[in-house]
């Protein structure tokens, strides 16, 4: 049976889904542009040759125009594969790939599978996220695949969310298994949490 912390974290995510689908084309445009620079700045402030990322939807802060300029200038991208048993295979990212839809209605790559351990090779994560708070505490969609990633990583590297500006909260619903970034990126700003 739910508890509240279940409760809590699904009228939140409710929230935040109404926010972002209320977004106009020209706004999704505008904070792609703006979030595309940031993750640049990010990638070159912490010396990144290898990241993983996501293939945004339509209604997440978009990522897709950064994975093509990173994969131009050279940067390994590593692009998620969900499975069914909850974990995350990997694909690189390469210059014409062809996306699909994976489980979950999710846009994923169709290139080369590369098993979950192949993120012990990046420098830097960037992963989804509904809110991170200002702690740190990062609350995903409630499919737990970067919840169980980043809390079986021995070594795990910067690990920053990719959120819209009013999707960092003072907090946010956490349960025992939910996993901290290091930071977070949206397109007015980047933001790194301190260590707790």
């Amino acid at each position: 049976m739910p508890g509240a912390i279940d409760h809590a974290k699904r009228a939140l995510r409710a929230d935040l889904r109404e926010r972002r689908a209320l977004l106009s084309d020209a706004q999704r445009a505008a904070a792609e542009a703006a979030l595309t620079a940031r993750l640049n700045d990010l990638v070159a402030t912490t010396g990144a040759r290898s990241v993983s990322c996501f293939l945004s939807t339509t209604t997440e802060p978009g990522t897709r125009t950064f994975i093509r300029e990173a994969v131009a200038r050279g940067i390994r991208v590593l692009l998620p594969i969900t499975r069914e048993d909850g974990l995350l295979d990997w694909a690189v990212a390469g210059d014409e790939d062809e996306i699909t839809t994976g489980l979950h209605g999710l846009p994923e790559p169709t290139g080369e599978i590369l098993n979950p351990m192949a993120l012990d090779e990046v420098d830097l994560l960037l992963v989804p996220a509904a809110a991170v708070d200002r702690t740190g505490m990062r609350m995903g969609w409630g499919r737990g695949y970067f919840d169980r990633t980043l809390g079986s990583m021995q070594k795990c590297p910067p690990a920053y969310a990719v959120v819209f500006d009013s999707e960092i909260l003072d907090e946010v619903p956490r349960d025992v298994h939910d996993q901290p970034v290091t930071g977070a990126v949206t397109p007015e700003r980047t933001v790194v949490f301190p260590l707790t």
